[in-house]
C-alpha cells in the first residue's frame, strides 16, 4: 500500500479529477436511453478509468447488447476490451446473437471460446442461449452435441435448461425426442414446469404441421396455464383452422380461465376470418370491462375485426380514439376500407398518416394498393407503387407486385399484368399467378389463362385449385378430352378439390356450408325447401342463371341445380329462414363469388326486401333493392 503522501502526488500529478466511486454512477448509466447516450458514458468511464471496474463494464456491455437500441457490433468491442470477462459477461453476448436476427450461430461459436477460458465455467443461464442459438439456425447435430455437455454436467435435470432442449428438438423438428425427454422429466404432471414442457411440444407439433397431436397433447394436460390456451388459440388461427380456434378460446371461458390482452390478439384474427361480429363485439367489451389496455396493437386487431366482420363504420369510430404513431393502425384501417370498396376514403387516410409526419410501412401500402384495386384507380395505384421506392425506399415484395397484378387484371390490362409476372425481381409465388389467372377468366382470355394455368401448377404441384382452374379454361374451350385428361392426373396425384365453403352467424352460432348438395346441416331439409322457394322466385322476377359458370359435362337443368347449391346461397337460405324480416343478413365466403351467385343475390335483396352482406376474398358486397355496391366491378 503506497503512503498516504505519494497517493496524494499521484492525484495532483492526473490530468483527471478524482473518479467518483464506481457504484455511485451506476443511476445514470440506467438513464441511458440510446446508444449514442450509451457511447457518451462508455467515453467518460473510459476517460475516468472506471471501465476498469467489473461491474460498470458488465453493465456497458448489457446495454449494447441487449437493450431496445442495441448495437451487437458495439457489444463484441467491448466485450473484447474486457481483460478477464465474468460468466455474466459471457452470458450477456451470448444471449445477445442467439437471439439475433441474423447471427444466432454467433452465439455457439462464443460458447466455444468461453470453454477455453479457464477463468469461468458455464451454468444454467449460459446453456439455454445457447441452446437456442442451434433451435432457430437449425443446428441439430451442435444442438446434440450441447445435450451431451448439458448431461456431462449435471444440468439435464434443471427446469429452464430442459425447456431449452425441449424446444431445440422440437425447432429443429425431432418430436420423438422432444416427446422422449418430456416424458423422462421428473417434474410432476402438475407443476409448472411440465406445464412449460407440454407448451413448447404442442408448439412443436405446430410446427411440423401435425396440428391434432397438438390438440392431443393439450387435451391431455392435467394442468394448463393461459400460455397453453393462447398456443392453441393463435396456432389454430395461423393455420387458417378459424373454427378451431374459436372452439378452444370457447372452451377456455367455458373451463373459468380469464383471457389476457395476447388471448385478444391471438383470438381477434380468427374471429375476423369467420365474419363473427357479435362474438367480435363481446371481445371487445372483455377488454373495457376487465381493463386490459386497448393500445395501438390490440386496438389495430380490434379495427381489423369490425372492418372483416363488416362494420367499418365502427372500425372508424374506433381507430380515432387509438394512438396513431404506429403505421399498424393506419394499415389495418386502410385495408378495411378498401375491403368495403371505399378506396377514396381509404387514399384520403393516407395521405392524412403522410401529413402527420408518419413514414408508410410496407403493409400499408399493400392496404393502399388493394384500395386502388378495388375501386379501378389504375393510374394511381401506379403512382403509388413508384412512390413506395422512390420517396419511401421501400423495395416492393411479392405482396405488392401481385396488387398491381390484380389490379391490373380486374382492368382488363391482362398484357401489362403478364408482363409484371414474368419481369418479377424474385420468384413468383402462386398467389400471384391465381390473380392472373382469375382475370383472364373474367374478362374471357382463354389463351393466356392456360399459359398461366399450366405455369401455376409447376410452382404449386399439390394445390388443386391450379388443377381445377386449368380444368376450366379448357371447358370453356369445349375440350372434354383435356379436362379429363386433368381430371384423371388429379386422382392418380391423390390431389384434393377444395369446393370453397361460406358462413352465416345466427343467434351466435357459425354455420358453415360448402359448394354442392348435401345432409350434413341439421336444418337441410327447410333449407332445401327455401332454395327451391328462391329459384321460383327468381325465375319469376326475370332470373336467367348463368351456366357458363358450371364447367362440367352435364345439361342445362342439372348446371341450373348445381348453381342453386353454392354455399353463398344456403348461408342465404338459412338466414332467411332463421331471422325476422327485415334483418341484415352477413354471409362470408372462402373464395371470390361467382357471376351467378352475384346476379341472384341482388334479385334475392330485391324480393325479400333484404340487405344482405357478403364478404368474399377480395372484398365486401352490399346487396340492397337489387343492387350491389361493387356497381358489378369485382
Amino acid at each position: 500500500m503506497l503512503p498516504v503522501s505519494n497517493s496524494l502526488a499521484q492525484l495532483q500529478a492526473s490530468p483527471f479529477p478524482p473518479a467518483p466511486w464506481p457504484r455511485s454512477i451506476l443511476p445514470s448509466l440506467k438513464t441511458c436511453k440510446t446508444m449514442k447516450d450509451l457511447q457518451q458514458f462508455h467515453a467518460k468511464s473510459i476517460k475516468t478509468g472506471l471501465i476498469g471496474d467489473t461491474l460498470i463494464a458488465a453493465e456497458i456491455l448489457r446495454f449494447a447488447a441487449l437493450s431496445h437500441d442495441r448495437d451487437l457490433r458495439y457489444a463484441r468491442l467491448v466485450f473484447d476490451e474486457m481483460p478477464e470477462p465474468n460468466v455474466f459477461s459471457w452470458n450477456t453476448l451470448i444471449r445477445a446473437f442467439s437471439e439475433s436476427e441474423f447471427e444466432p450461430l454467433q452465439a455457439l461459436s462464443l460458447f466455444l471460446q468461453m470453454l477455453n477460458d479457464e477463468s469461468v465455467q458455464p451454468n444454467r443461464y449460459t446453456l439455454p442461449s445457447v441452446l437456442k442459438s442451434c433451435a432457430r439456425s437449425g443446428a441439430l447435430e451442435e444442438g446434440k452435441q450441447i445435450h451431451g455437455f448439458v448431461a456431462k454436467i449435471g444440468l439435464q435435470t434443471d427446469d429452464f435448461v430442459l425447456s431449452n432442449l425441449v424446444r431445440m428438438y422440437a425447432m429443429c423438428g425431432c418430436m420423438e425426442d422432444a416427446c422422449f425427454l418430456v416424458k423422462s422429466s421428473s417434474a410432476s404432471s402438475e407443476a409448472v414446469a411440465n406445464v412449460v414442457l407440454h407448451n413448447v411440444l404442442i408448439e412443436g407439433f405446430f410446427g411440423v404441421g401435425m396440428a391434432a397431436h397438438a390438440r392431443r397433447i393439450f387435451d391431455e394436460m392435467p394442468q394448463r396455464s393461459v400460455i397453453s390456451w393462447n398456443a392453441m388459440i393463435s396456432k389454430y388461427a395461423q393455420i387458417g383452422l378459424f373454427q378451431e380456434s374459436v372452439d378452444v378460446f370457447q372452451k377456455m371461458l367455458v373451463e373459468g380461465v380469464m383471457p389476457n390482452y395476447v388471448t385478444l390478439i391471438s383470438i381477434l384474427p380468427a374471429i375476423a376470418r369467420l365474419g363473427a361480429l357479435d362474438f367480435g363485439e363481446w371481445v371487445h367489451l372483455y377488454a373495457e370491462e376487465n381493463e386490459i389496455l386497448v393500445d395501438d396493437v390490440l386496438g389495430s386487431a380490434l379495427v381489423d375485426m369490425y372492418s372483416k366482420c363488416g362494420n367499418v363504420d365502427k372500425a372508424l369510430e374506433l381507430f380515432k380514439g387509438l394512438p396513431k404513431s404506429n403505421p399498424i393502425t393506419w394499415s389495418a384501417l386502410i385495408g378495411g376500407l378498401a375491403l368495403h370498396g371505399r378506396g377514396k376514403e381509404a387514399i384520403d387516410y393516407f395521405s392524412m398518416m403522410e401529413h402527420a409526419g408518419l413514414t408508410p410501412s410496407s403493409l400499408v401500402f399493400i392496404a393502399l394498393l388493394n384500395a386502388c384495386c378495388v375501386a379501378g384507380m389504375v393510374d394511381l395505384g401506379w403512382a403509388y407503387f413508384e412512390c413506395m421506392t422512390t420517396v419511401y425506399g421501400l423495395n416492393p415484395d411479392i405482396e405488392h407486385y401481385t396488387c398491381m397484378v390484380d389490379m391490373l387484371g380486374r382492368a382488363g390490362l391482362l398484357e401489362q399484368a403478364e408482363k409484371i409476372v414474368m419481369s418479377l425481381p424474385m420468384k413468383p409465388d402462386d398467389t400471384i399467378f391465381k390473380a392472373l389467372l382469375a382475370a383472364c377468366q373474367s374478362h374471357g382470355d382463354v389463351e393466356m389463362g392456360i399459359r398461366v394455368a399450366k405455369s401455376l401448377i409447376k410452382i404449386a404441384p399439390c394445390d388443386g385449385a391450379s388443377y381445377m382452374l386449368l380444368s376450366n379454361m379448357y371447358a370453356s374451350l369445349g375440350d372434354s378430352e383435356a379436362v379429363a385428361q386433368v381430371r384423371q392426373l388429379m386422382k392418380e396425384l391423390d390431389i384434393p378439390n377444395d369446393p370453397g365453403c361460406s358462413w352465416v352467424t345466427v343467434d351466435g352460432a357459425i354455420h358453415e356450408f360448402l359448394n354442392f348438395e348435401d345432409d350434413q346441416h341439421p336444418r337441410t331439409s327447410e333449407i332445401n325447401a327455401m332454395l327451391e322457394e328462391i329459384t321460383a322466385k327468381l325465375h319469376a322476377a326475370g332470373y336467367d342463371p348463368d351456366s357458363s359458370q358450371v364447367l362440367l359435362d352435364i345439361d342445362e337443368e342439372e348446371k341450373e341445380s348445381f348453381l342453386r347449391y353454392h354455399s353463398e346461397k344456403k348461408a342465404i337460405s338459412l338466414g332467411l329462414i332463421s331471422t325476422s324480416p327485415g334483418t341484415t343478413l352477413h354471409v362470408m365466403k372462402s373464395l371470390r363469388v361467382c357471376s351467378d351467385c352475384h346476379s341472384s343475390i341482388k334479385l334475392i335483396s330485391n324480393i325479400y326486401s333484404r340487405r344482405i352482406v357478403v364478404r368474399d376474398k377480395k372484398r365486401f358486397h352490399y346487396f340492397e333493392n337489387g343492387t350491389c355496391s361493387c356497381n358489378d366491378y369485382w
